[in-house]
Formats: C-alpha cells, sequence, structure tokens
C-alpha cells in the first residue's frame, strides 16, 4: 500500500513539468505572433493599464487618482509620469505650478577658482621666544627689580640680585688663581681668553660663566681681587614679564622658573581647518589675519606649521600661521578672521553650490532640460570656494541647473523611480 501511494507523487511531477513545457512553448509562440501581427506586447499592455496618479507639487504625501485641487495650499495635483527607459525619471512641470515653486536656474560654468580658506583664530604666544630664567645654583634672592607680570623689559636689564655661597666660593677661587701669578688676568672686553691661559684659569673662567656672572664683574674681579656676593640676575632678552615667582630673601634653586619672558614681536595665530579643505594647504602659503579691535588693519603672514592629527570631534585640521608683531598689538588669546591663500586654479566646471542636494552617501543637482522639464543628476566636486564648487564629471559646460526648489523635483523623481521598479 505504501508503495502505491509513492507511484502517484513522481508521475503528478512528470505531469506538471510537462504542463510548464507546454505552457512556454505557447508563450513564445504567442510573443512570436504579436511581433508578426504589430499587435501590443505585454510591457505595453501594462503600460496601459498603469493607474495614473496625481500629486501635489508642495505636498508629495497627497496623491489623488483624478485631477484635483491640493486640500492643503490649493494647488493643482500634476499627473506622475513615468519613464520606464530612463535611470533617473524626468520630472515635468507646467509654468504656472514652476512659478509657484519659485524655481530659479543657473549655468555650469568654465573658469578660475581662487584657492583660499576663510576660518577664525586665536593668537598664542611664539614658543620659541618663550624663556624660563632659573638659577645656576641654590641662593638667596637679595633684591627684586621686577615685583609684577605684565612688565616689559628690555635685553640686559636687572630683573634681581642673589646670593649664593657656591658662586662666591667660585669667585675666590679664580682669584687664588690670579694671585698664584700662574697666568696673566683675564682677557679683553670681548669675552674672548688669551690663548697663553692656563687650564686652571680657563676652567675658573668657565665655572663662573656657567653661575651667569656677568663679563663686566668677572672683569672687575680680575682689577680689584675681591669677590662679590651679590650676582646680578639679567633679562637675557626683551619681552614682556608673564611669570613673576620671586620675592625678596625667597630661597631658590636650580629647579624653581624665577621669570618668564615672552617676546612679543612675532606671534603665532592658531587656527582649524575643515577636512574638505586641506587637499592643498601646505607650509609657507600666504596668509593674512584681521580684527574688529583694529578695523582696517592687515597682517601678512604665512603657514608655519600644519599639525598630522585631525580633531576626532569637530573634524578640524589644525595649522599654525606666523607673523610680525613689531607695535605688539597682537595679543595672545585675541581672536581674529584668517585668510590662507593657495593660488588660482585655472580652467575648470564651476557650479554654483546652491544647486547641490547633500544626501551624505552622493551629490545630486536636478539639470533643467528645458519646456519644463527636469531630471536629476550625480556629480563629483571637487575644491569648493565660497559659493563656486568645482565639478569633476556629472556635467558638461553650460548646462543649466535649478539653484532652488531641487529638493521637491528630486523628491518627486525618487517617488517616480520608485512606480517605474513596481511595474518592472
Amino acid at each position: 500500500m505504501t508503495g502505491f501511494c509513492r507511484q502517484p507523487s513522481v508521475l503528478g511531477k512528470l505531469v506538471v513539468l510537462g504542463l510548464l513545457l507546454m505552457l512556454a512553448g505557447c508563450g513564445q509562440e504567442a510573443d512570436e505572433s504579436i511581433a508578426a501581427t504589430g499587435a501590443e506586447t505585454v510591457l505595453d499592455h501594462a503600460k496601459k493599464h498603469l493607474d495614473p496618479k496625481y500629486v501635489c507639487p508642495m505636498h508629495p504625501d497627497i496623491v489623488r487618482d483624478r485631477p484635483a485641487a491640493c486640500p492643503i495650499c490649493g494647488m493643482d495635483l500634476v499627473a506622475k509620469k513615468v519613464d520606464l527607459s530612463e535611470a533617473r525619471p524626468s520630472v515635468t512641470l507646467n509654468a504656472t505650478v514652476a512659478q509657484n515653486m519659485g524655481l530659479r536656474t543657473g549655468a555650469v560654468e568654465r573658469g578660475t577658482l581662487w584657492k583660499y580658506i576663510k576660518t577664525q583664530g586665536k593668537v598664542a604666544y611664539d614658543d620659541d621666544r618663550i624663556i624660563q630664567i632659573h638659577p645656576r645654583t641654590a641662593g638667596w634672592i637679595e633684591n627684586v627689580y621686577v615685583r609684577t607680570d605684565g612688565v616689559r623689559v628690555e635685553r640686559k636689564d636687572d630683573l634681581a640680585d642673589y646670593f649664593s655661597p657656591d658662586v662666591l666660593l667660585a669667585q675666590r677661587d679664580y682669584i687664588d688663581t690670579l694671585e698664584a701669578g700662574e697666568v696673566e688676568s683675564f682677557g679683553s672686553a670681548d669675552d674672548a681668553p688669551d690663548p697663553s691661559q692656563t687650564f686652571r684659569q680657563r676652567a675658573g673662567v668657565d665655572l663662573l660663566r656657567y653661575f651667569k656672572v656677568p663679563t663686566m664683574d668677572i672683569m672687575g674681579i680680575e682689577q680689584s681681587m675681591k669677590p662679590r656676593s651679590i650676582v646680578p640676575i639679567k633679562a637675557p632678552q626683551g619681552g614682556v614679564i608673564t611669570e613673576h615667582r620671586v620675592r625678596e630673601g625667597m630661597f631658590v634653586t636650580p629647579a624653581d622658573a624665577m621669570f618668564t619672558i615672552v617676546d612679543l614681536s612675532e606671534v603665532w595665530v592658531m587656527v582649524d581647518i575643515f577636512e574638505h579643505q586641506i587637499a592643498w594647504l601646505r607650509p609657507g602659503l600666504s596668509a593674512e589675519i584681521s580684527t574688529p579691535a583694529y578695523p582696517g588693519r592687515v597682517w601678512k603672514g604665512k603657514v608655519d606649521f600644519i599639525y598630522p592629527e585631525v580633531d576626532p570631534q569637530a573634524r578640524t585640521l589644525r595649522a599654525r600661521l606666523e607673523f610680525k608683531n613689531a607695535d605688539e598689538l597682537l595679543k595672545p588669546n585675541m581672536f581674529v578672521e584668517a585668510v590662507i591663500y593657495g593660488g588660482p586654479k585655472r580652467d575648470v566646471l564651476i557650479l554654483p553650490r546652491e544647486a547641490l542636494i547633500l544626501t551624505g552617501e552622493r551629490e545630486i543637482v536636478v539639470k533643467a532640460l528645458g519646456d519644463n522639464g527636469f531630471q536629476p543628476a550625480e556629480v563629483e566636486t571637487g575644491m569648493w570656494q565660497g559659493s563656486s564648487v568645482e565639478v569633476l564629471s556629472g556635467l558638461n559646460e553650460g548646462d543649466e541647473v535649478v539653484l532652488s526648489g531641487q529638493f521637491l523635483i528630486d523628491s518627486e523623481s525618487n517617488l517616480q523611480a520608485s512606480f517605474r521598479r513596481l511595474a518592472e
């Protein structure tokens, strides 16, 4: 009984397979007959029976089966026209709808784009012009001549006096060397040691110089043969005292930074550059800055350094600009407007920036085809400069693109593409 029940199942499969082959042959003969007689094909028949839909240009969610007015804005609904032969369906609008939508178009032109970046920055100290003053040996501060931050000093100005037992001992050793008559007295005002001096005298002079004893004081020791208990601390460069950490009577060691002096004759400006602007950025490019604090004043400088890391949150790259600041009008932490120039890029296709639709995955524009016909097209862009964008592919010179209302047209085209896929 079991074997008998299995046999009809196999026979049933064979019968179904035969029917399918017969239907396929009939279908092929029918198609050949339709082609020979000129009758409509199955696809043509499907196109005829596509139900026409009418949609509001301003409210795509309003769809009707017959002509009507939009219940929201009152505009006439526009019939959907599905063209199954296009990759991106075109959209046709009547003149009234186009006018109500405020459509504007512009031409793709060939010209020159000037490479420049506008950004904002902040003035900072030039690290190469910051000096910290430490004592070379432990001692006590006797007198302080600069008592607050922000004071401007010139090179070799007295900042403080301090007493150090080590410096006093080094002076006495040097005097003992001179009194022993082993060598001639220390030389000339140009700090050039006499070649006849012995190693011991040279060592004594080098030790005093290491302790920052001024040359004139060393010459005075040679002449008077008396040590000087107080050693002056002088400014090694001109600038502004930004940090002042000593008081009279304070004990200091080589680890203590007594003063910090910053030369503001040159400053840095730190700026942030977006990722899409860094393709041609390099050190040495010219730059300009301005600030509302001094209207009409412009400082000219250059790109000094480009940092190697992009900020993970802001997605920007930091660059350092360098500027002369002889009159010291640019103050640290001051905000400025910066422009970096990279020269011209000639003979490129230029597209108005407002024509672009950025989806996150691709860049799209809507081409004006004439007779109120429009079609979205994917493009590839290059350099962005102000209101202009370089076009690398997707458009030709003279093409007309939509500058306003293109989002509605692109949405309509996407709807038609969906209907086309359903029909297929």
